[in-house]
């Protein structure tokens, strides 16, 4: 195994130390026919050294509008009280 870069996503975005990338050894690599996983590939491609994959990013539900409750809603039937129920105890 070769480290060819670190990744710390406790820094900001901002920050240039959040991904360093050894260039040079990842583009060795690639020519050499390695296969990376998702996640960098997508590193790559924002810096431009894959090209950018089509992929399926579907976006999220939106939410519907509310259904118009109805005018008059069914009257619940109380709830019956539960038989009561003698117990006999044995001494």
């Amino acid at each position: 195994l070769e480290k060819m870069g670190t990744y710390n996503p406790l820094l900001p975005k901002e920050d240039p130390n959040r991904v360093k990338i050894d260039l040079d050894r990842v583009k060795y690599w690639l020519s050499k026919g390695a296969q990376v996983s998702d996640r960098i590939s997508r590193m790559l491609e924002t810096l431009e050294i894959l090209p950018k994959k089509v992929r399926n990013n579907p976006e999220k539900a939106k939410p519907k509008k509310l259904a118009e409750a109805p005018a008059e809603a069914p009257a619940e039937a109380p709830a019956e009280a539960p038989a009561e129920v003698e117990v006999e105890q044995k001494n």
